[in-house]
Protein backbone atom coordinates (compact mmCIF):
# COMPACT_ATOMS: atom_id res chain seq x y z
CA UNK A 1 0.00 0.00 0.00
CA UNK A 2 1.36 3.75 -0.76
CA UNK A 3 1.38 5.29 2.44
CA UNK A 4 3.56 8.14 1.26
CA UNK A 5 5.23 10.20 -2.22
CA UNK A 6 7.07 12.89 -2.91
CA UNK A 7 7.01 14.89 -6.03
CA UNK A 8 10.07 16.60 -7.58
CA UNK A 9 11.53 18.00 -10.83
CA UNK A 10 14.37 16.05 -12.93
CA UNK A 11 16.33 18.91 -14.18
CA UNK A 12 19.80 17.70 -14.13
CA UNK A 13 20.06 21.78 -13.14
CA UNK A 14 19.14 20.80 -9.57
CA UNK A 15 22.56 19.21 -8.97
CA UNK A 16 24.79 22.77 -7.86
CA UNK A 17 27.86 21.36 -9.65
CA UNK A 18 25.77 21.23 -13.23
CA UNK A 19 23.50 24.75 -13.23
CA UNK A 20 27.39 25.96 -11.59
CA UNK A 21 26.92 29.89 -11.57
CA UNK A 22 23.19 29.41 -11.85
CA UNK A 23 23.38 26.82 -8.89
CA UNK A 24 21.80 29.79 -6.08
CA UNK A 25 18.28 30.46 -8.64
CA UNK A 26 17.24 26.46 -7.30
CA UNK A 27 17.84 26.86 -3.67
CA UNK A 28 14.73 27.06 -2.93
CA UNK A 29 13.70 24.34 -5.20
CA UNK A 30 16.06 21.64 -3.66
CA UNK A 31 14.69 23.15 0.22
CA UNK A 32 11.32 22.31 -1.18
CA UNK A 33 12.38 18.44 -2.34
CA UNK A 34 14.66 17.87 0.83
CA UNK A 35 11.40 18.95 2.83
CA UNK A 36 9.05 16.37 0.50
CA UNK A 37 11.84 13.76 1.01
CA UNK A 38 11.56 14.30 4.95
CA UNK A 39 7.96 13.45 4.92
CA UNK A 40 9.04 10.12 3.04
CA UNK A 41 10.85 9.19 5.62
CA UNK A 42 8.58 9.83 8.56
CA UNK A 43 6.04 7.44 6.72
CA UNK A 44 8.52 4.68 7.56
CA UNK A 45 7.82 2.59 4.57
CA UNK A 46 9.36 -0.85 3.87
CA UNK A 47 10.03 0.00 0.24
CA UNK A 48 11.08 3.50 -1.72
CA UNK A 49 10.55 3.44 -5.81
CA UNK A 50 12.10 5.86 -7.54
CA UNK A 51 10.36 6.84 -10.63
CA UNK A 52 10.88 8.93 -13.82
CA UNK A 53 10.39 9.37 -17.50
CA UNK A 54 13.56 7.58 -19.70
CA UNK A 55 14.74 6.85 -23.43
CA UNK A 56 13.94 3.90 -24.69
CA UNK A 57 17.75 1.97 -23.14
CA UNK A 58 16.93 3.76 -19.79
CA UNK A 59 13.65 2.05 -18.65
CA UNK A 60 12.36 -0.80 -16.69
CA UNK A 61 13.23 -1.74 -13.81
CA UNK A 62 16.94 -0.55 -11.80
CA UNK A 63 17.97 -2.72 -8.36
CA UNK A 64 19.21 -0.80 -5.76
CA UNK A 65 22.77 0.07 -5.63
CA UNK A 66 22.58 0.83 -9.77
CA UNK A 67 24.93 4.07 -10.35
CA UNK A 68 24.20 7.18 -12.09
CA UNK A 69 26.59 9.95 -13.57
CA UNK A 70 26.20 13.79 -14.49
CA UNK A 71 29.78 13.53 -16.63
CA UNK A 72 27.52 13.95 -19.59
CA UNK A 73 27.20 17.22 -18.26
CA UNK A 74 30.66 17.97 -17.95
CA UNK A 75 30.95 17.60 -14.02
CA UNK A 76 32.52 14.69 -12.52
CA UNK A 77 29.43 13.90 -10.17
CA UNK A 78 28.78 10.39 -9.64
CA UNK A 79 25.69 8.67 -7.77
CA UNK A 80 24.16 5.74 -6.35
CA UNK A 81 20.47 4.51 -6.25
CA UNK A 82 20.50 3.85 -2.44
CA UNK A 83 23.70 1.46 -0.76
CA UNK A 84 25.67 -0.15 -2.39
CA UNK A 85 25.06 -4.14 -3.04
CA UNK A 86 27.95 -5.73 -4.56
CA UNK A 87 26.06 -6.38 -7.30
CA UNK A 88 27.29 -5.72 -11.26
CA UNK A 89 25.24 -3.00 -12.76
CA UNK A 90 23.86 -4.09 -15.43
CA UNK A 91 23.23 -0.44 -16.82
CA UNK A 92 23.40 3.36 -15.54
CA UNK A 93 20.51 5.35 -14.19
CA UNK A 94 18.87 7.40 -16.72
CA UNK A 95 19.29 11.46 -16.06
CA UNK A 96 15.65 12.00 -14.27
CA UNK A 97 16.71 8.91 -11.53
CA UNK A 98 20.00 9.78 -11.48
CA UNK A 99 18.21 13.48 -9.98
CA UNK A 100 16.37 11.39 -7.70
CA UNK A 101 20.00 9.37 -6.02
CA UNK A 102 21.35 12.41 -5.99
CA UNK A 103 18.61 14.16 -3.61
CA UNK A 104 18.61 10.81 -1.66
CA UNK A 105 22.01 11.07 -1.35
CA UNK A 106 21.91 14.51 -0.23
CA UNK A 107 19.58 14.29 2.21
CA UNK A 108 21.39 10.76 3.81
CA UNK A 109 18.53 8.40 3.01
CA UNK A 110 18.93 5.27 4.60
CA UNK A 111 14.93 4.84 5.96
CA UNK A 112 14.12 1.79 3.68
CA UNK A 113 15.21 -0.38 0.58
CA UNK A 114 15.66 1.40 -2.71
CA UNK A 115 14.48 0.84 -6.63
CA UNK A 116 13.93 2.91 -9.54
CA UNK A 117 11.73 2.59 -12.92
CA UNK A 118 11.84 3.92 -15.94
CA UNK A 119 9.41 4.57 -17.98
CA UNK A 120 8.22 6.04 -21.52
CA UNK A 121 7.15 9.60 -21.37
CA UNK A 122 4.01 8.70 -23.88
CA UNK A 123 2.96 5.26 -21.60
CA UNK A 124 -1.10 5.61 -21.87
CA UNK A 125 -3.12 6.65 -19.06
CA UNK A 126 -4.33 2.94 -18.54
CA UNK A 127 -0.81 1.75 -18.28
CA UNK A 128 0.17 4.17 -15.89
CA UNK A 129 -2.83 3.30 -13.61
CA UNK A 130 -1.99 -0.35 -14.09
CA UNK A 131 1.70 0.44 -13.01
CA UNK A 132 0.97 2.44 -9.84
CA UNK A 133 -1.38 -0.23 -8.45
CA UNK A 134 1.33 -3.01 -8.87
CA UNK A 135 3.98 -0.60 -7.35
CA UNK A 136 1.66 -0.29 -4.77
CA UNK A 137 1.64 -3.95 -3.89
CA UNK A 138 4.88 -4.09 -3.41
CA UNK A 139 5.50 -4.32 -0.18
CA UNK A 140 3.53 -3.77 2.99
CA UNK A 141 4.42 -0.04 3.27
CA UNK A 142 5.45 1.68 -0.53
CA UNK A 143 6.66 5.27 -0.41
CA UNK A 144 7.53 6.77 -4.08
CA UNK A 145 9.89 9.90 -5.12
CA UNK A 146 8.20 10.80 -8.38
CA UNK A 147 10.04 12.89 -10.86
CA UNK A 148 8.91 14.87 -13.42
CA UNK A 149 9.02 18.33 -15.24
CA UNK A 150 5.75 20.16 -16.12
CA UNK A 151 5.98 22.15 -19.25
CA UNK A 152 9.27 23.42 -21.03
CA UNK A 153 6.75 26.12 -23.14
CA UNK A 154 6.52 28.93 -20.27
CA UNK A 155 8.72 31.89 -22.16
CA UNK A 156 9.80 32.80 -24.96
CA UNK A 157 13.43 31.56 -24.26
CA UNK A 158 12.05 27.78 -22.93
CA UNK A 159 13.20 24.67 -24.72
CA UNK A 160 9.79 24.74 -25.76
CA UNK A 161 9.09 28.18 -26.63
CA UNK A 162 6.43 29.94 -25.59
CA UNK A 163 2.65 28.39 -25.59
CA UNK A 164 -0.35 29.58 -24.08
CA UNK A 165 -1.56 26.73 -23.35
CA UNK A 166 2.08 25.70 -20.86
CA UNK A 167 0.46 27.86 -17.79
CA UNK A 168 -2.52 26.53 -17.44
CA UNK A 169 -1.55 23.19 -17.75
CA UNK A 170 1.04 23.79 -14.94
CA UNK A 171 -1.65 25.09 -13.06
CA UNK A 172 -3.91 22.70 -12.95
CA UNK A 173 -1.14 20.04 -12.77
CA UNK A 174 -0.21 21.94 -9.53
CA UNK A 175 -3.48 22.29 -8.14
CA UNK A 176 -3.65 18.37 -8.62
CA UNK A 177 -0.66 17.61 -6.85
CA UNK A 178 -1.04 19.61 -3.97
CA UNK A 179 -4.55 18.59 -3.68
CA UNK A 180 -3.71 15.22 -4.10
CA UNK A 181 -6.51 15.31 -6.77
CA UNK A 182 -6.23 11.46 -8.63
CA UNK A 183 -9.22 12.45 -10.63
CA UNK A 184 -7.52 15.67 -11.80
CA UNK A 185 -4.24 13.27 -12.41
CA UNK A 186 -5.65 11.17 -14.82
CA UNK A 187 -7.65 13.14 -16.40
CA UNK A 188 -4.49 15.18 -17.53
CA UNK A 189 -4.33 15.38 -21.13
CA UNK A 190 -1.44 12.61 -22.88
CA UNK A 191 -1.14 14.16 -26.24
CA UNK A 192 -1.10 18.44 -24.54
CA UNK A 193 1.62 17.16 -22.33
CA UNK A 194 3.94 15.83 -24.89
CA UNK A 195 3.35 18.85 -27.02
CA UNK A 196 4.00 21.09 -23.89
CA UNK A 197 6.80 18.33 -23.55
CA UNK A 198 5.86 17.87 -19.90
CA UNK A 199 7.82 15.05 -18.37
CA UNK A 200 6.06 14.62 -15.46
CA UNK A 201 2.62 13.60 -16.87
CA UNK A 202 3.33 9.81 -16.66
CA UNK A 203 4.82 10.09 -13.54
CA UNK A 204 2.42 11.61 -12.15
CA UNK A 205 -0.24 9.23 -13.60
CA UNK A 206 1.87 6.64 -11.64
CA UNK A 207 1.16 7.91 -8.72
CA UNK A 208 -2.45 8.94 -8.73
CA UNK A 209 -2.99 4.40 -9.83
CA UNK A 210 -0.73 4.29 -6.58
CA UNK A 211 -3.03 6.30 -4.60
CA UNK A 212 -6.05 4.62 -5.55
CA UNK A 213 -7.58 3.72 -1.99
CA UNK A 214 -4.84 5.09 0.15
CA UNK A 215 -6.83 8.26 1.29
CA UNK A 216 -3.40 10.23 1.40
CA UNK A 217 -3.45 14.24 1.56
CA UNK A 218 -1.05 16.62 -0.29
CA UNK A 219 0.39 19.36 -0.01
CA UNK A 220 2.19 22.18 -2.21
CA UNK A 221 5.63 22.74 -1.15
CA UNK A 222 7.05 24.53 -4.53
CA UNK A 223 5.86 26.21 -8.07
CA UNK A 224 7.69 27.62 -10.46
CA UNK A 225 9.00 27.93 -13.94
CA UNK A 226 12.81 29.11 -13.80
CA UNK A 227 14.42 29.08 -17.50
CA UNK A 228 10.93 28.62 -18.71
CA UNK A 229 10.16 25.16 -17.79
CA UNK A 230 7.61 24.89 -14.74
CA UNK A 231 9.15 22.71 -11.39
CA UNK A 232 6.90 21.72 -9.01
CA UNK A 233 7.48 19.90 -5.48
CA UNK A 234 4.91 18.55 -3.52
CA UNK A 235 4.26 15.71 -0.95
CA UNK A 236 1.25 13.28 -0.19
CA UNK A 237 1.31 11.60 2.99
Amino acid sequence: MLVAAAVCPCPPLLVPEVAAGAAPELDAARAACSDALGVLAAARPDLLVVVGTAEPGGRGPFPQGTPGTFRGFGVDVDVRLGAATGAAPERELPASLAVGAWLLERTGWADAPVEGLGVADTLEPERCAETGRELAGRAGRVALLVMGDASACRTLKAPGYLDERAAPFDAEAARALGTADLAALRALDPALARELKAAGRAPWQILAGAAHEAHLTGALLYEDAPYGVGYLVASWS
